[in-house]
Formats: C-alpha cells, structure tokens, sequence
C-alpha cells in the first residue's frame, strides 16, 4: 500500500505533467501496477485492518431475540440468560451499540421561539453555605429566570422555595424588566405545580400579569434545557473565587455581575443578550396596574405568648390583641403583622432556622399589661367574702335583687303622701 503522499504525486505526475506510468515508477521506486491503481483510485488510500472478531458474536443473534421483547433490559440481565462467561465490558460495548435499533427513537423537533414569548424558571441551590445570621450557614434556594428569545439573565437569592416566597422572587424579575412574558415555563416544582396542575396562588398571580403556567413533563429537564444550562453557566462562571457574608451580600454580588453575563456573545444567536432584549420587551405584555399577590401570607389568632410562628421562626406580636386574630404578611425583606388593618408587628426578615425575634417595646407592653391584670385579679379576690361554710361568696349590689324579683322601691310624691 502507498502512502498519501505517493498517491497524489502519481496523479499529478501523470495528468498535470503527462508523465508516462514507466517514467513515476522509475522515479518513485513504485511498480507500474501500483502507479495504475494510483491512477484508476479516485480516494485516498486508506489502511484498514480486517477485524479478528469478538467473543460477543457468537450470542448476538441470542441478544438481540432478548432485545425485541424487551429493549431496556439491563446488560447484567441478558448476561444471566445467556450464560456470559468472559467480561462484562465487551458484552455492554456491543449491547450499548445495537440497543437503539429496538428501544425505538423518539426524535426531538428545534425550537424557534417568538420574541416575548417564553421565560424559563427553574431553582438553582449554590454549594458555598451562605451565612443567614445567628450563627448559621444555609443552602439558600436562588430564583434563576431566562428570556428564551434573547436569552437574557435574572436572578434573585429567596429565603426559601414556598409558593410566597417564589411567587415574590418572580415578581421582582419581572418588575425589574418592565414587561411581563406571555407563557412561565416551571418543572414540577411542589410551590408552583408539583402534581401537574398550577396551584392556586400561582394561578392567581398568572390572572393578575395576564399570563400563563406552563409545567413540563415529569422528569424531562430538557423542556426547559435552556435555564438548566445557565444554572451550571453559573455555576462555572459566578462562583469560583467568591465568598458571601449574607444572602444580602449575595444578590449584591449577583446583581453587579448580571449585566456581564448578559454582555456575552451567545452562540446560538451570535449577539449580545442585551443587544437583542429590546425586540423581546417590544412584544410582552405591559405590567399590570396593581402588584400580584406575593409572599407568605397566614391568620392566626394571637395566643398569650404573644408570638406567631412563620417558616420556623417567631416573632414577636403587640400584646394588646392577644385573643384576636392578627394578618402574617411576610416578604423576602420584612414581615409585617396587622390587626383590624392597623399594624401590630413590623420585623425584618430572618432567613435563619428556628430564631426568636423579639421587639423590645412589645415585651415592655406586656410587663405593664401583666401587672395591670395583676392589680385588677387582686381586687377581685378582696371583693369576695366567705360563707359559713368557708366557701367564697361574691358581694352583690342589692339592685340586683331588686331586678331579679321584679321589685321597683322608686315612687312619686303622690305614693309618699298616702
């Protein structure tokens, strides 16, 4: 066999130079029949050598009758029910090679999408724990929402992955943009659609934007394909060589190096994210005139500890409507608890676990409540006298008497008289 090179200076000797095949194999040292093979060769010449076989194909035709009754059959299995004595390897290799030609295809067709059409959201859980206060470190839950057409970035940390607190993280984002997208594309994420049907909150969110849910198929994570590559593009470019004192500082950082991101040149669509951005506003909806419902709402009534309980965490309530039933309207930043409308508890957020929160004026109003009822339990006690038998018994005003049998001492001067 004769080498590329001989090959295509055989044929340039002969058909560019007219070269006689005598005077090439003369000069190349090849003989004539190599140089007029060369010449009847319309390739390359190309060494293959023949196969020696494999011990696999002696029970291929006994796989492959495996295979049509049932295509996913582990490897491990069809070994068993033939008998495979030799390595493991070489039987996978040939299975991996002939399984697709049974397990069927089920081809995927290229997505073209529309300006303003879609956003994809999905949750991504960096590893660094962040620091949430009170001595504590946490995974904390980071909202990532992608604009499918421009592919434009957004992201927020949330405390954690409940309906509120996604809901309001959605509403930040699109807030931040100006303009809403006609379809939120979710996996079956527990908060947003977990059972395959959008839940109430997030359903009355969608009315108030004028837009819809869309969930995808159980375990199919390439329906939204496109944010879950972004959450490793996150993963590769955001976070090496950072470090986080708290979530605050966290969405500082992430929202500094956002507008990075989106400065990259995509390759799917050969430009800048922000360069194609205004052509995907330019098709959303506008922003609805009042804010959806967000964040994690409760009523409760107040108990005497004076207290109400919101992802783990108490906080602390005035102590004059204790008995009533108080509103919990907790947000990313604040929680803030009302009664009858006027405001009875104003806290910041705590994202750490199992924390107390306390504000000291409410434990002042409760030491002067405490000893009021004090004083007032203490006149009633003195107020009772004791029977006979040492039983209290509790002093009436005689009036009372007077109502109970109906008797009326009031008279006029003309009874007096007689």
């Amino acid at each position: 066999m004769i080498s590329v090179e001989n090959w295509a200076e055989i044929r340039r000797l002969h058909r560019a130079e007219g070269v006689p095949i005598k005077e090439i194999s003369r000069r190349l040292g090849i003989s004539r029949n190599t140089v007029r093979s060369a010449l009847a060769s319309d390739r390359a010449p190309k060494y293959e050598r023949a196969g020696r076989g494999s011990l696999v194909d002696g029970v291929e035709v006994e796989v492959r009758k495996l295979l049509v009754d049932f295509p996913r059959m582990p490897a491990t299995v069809i070994a068993e029910r033939i008998g495979w004595e030799h390595s493991i390897t070489i039987l996978k290799d040939r299975i991996r090679a002939i399984r697709p030609e049974y397990a069927g295809v089920d081809p995927a067709d290229r997505i073209v999408y529309a300006p303003g059409d879609i956003a994809q959201c999905d949750l991504w859980f960096p590893e660094p724990r962040i620091p949430a206060g009170h001595g504590q470190s946490l995974m904390l839950p980071v909202l990532v929402m992608t604009l499918a057409y421009s592919r434009f970035l957004s992201a927020v940390m949330l405390p954690s992955r409940q309906g509120g607190d996604l809901l309001a993280g959605m509403w930040a984002l699109i807030s931040g943009w100006w303009k809403v997208p006609k379809t939120l594309v979710w996996d079956r994420e527990s908060a947003i659609g977990g059972k395959g049907v959008v839940t109430a909150p997030a359903a009355a969110f969608a009315g108030t934007l004028a837009t819809k849910f869309r969930l995808a198929p159980a375990r199919d994570p390439e329906f939204k394909g496109m944010v879950e590559r972004n959450n490793n593009f996150f993963e590769t470019s955001f976070l090496p060589g950072r470090s986080f004192d708290s979530p605050a500082d966290f969405n500082t950082q992430l929202g500094l190096w956002l507008p990075r991101a989106n400065a990259r040149v995509v390759r799917s669509l050969g430009r800048r994210p922000e360069e194609v951005l205004p052509a995907d506003l330019a098709a959303m909806t506008a922003l609805p005139p009042l804010a959806p419902a967000t964040g994690l709402r409760t009523r409760v009534r107040l108990a005497r500890d004076y207290y109400v309980r919101l992802d783990s965490v108490d906080y602390s309530v005035d102590p004059r409507v204790i008995g009533r039933l108080v509103d919990v309207h907790a947000t990313p930043t604040r929680v803030v608890i009302t009664c009858g409308g006027e405001v009875v508890g104003d806290h910041e957020r705590c994202w750490a676990d199992r924390i107390t929160i306390t504000d000291p004026g409410h434990v002042v109003i409760a030491r002067t409540l405490r000893a009021a009822f004090t004083v007032e339990r203490t006149a009633r006690e003195r107020a009772l006298r004791r029977h006979g038998d040492g039983h209290q018994v509790s002093l009436r005003v005689l009036s009372d008497y007077d109502a109970l049998f109906g008797i009326d001492f009031t008279t006029t001067g003309t009874e007096t008289q007689r």
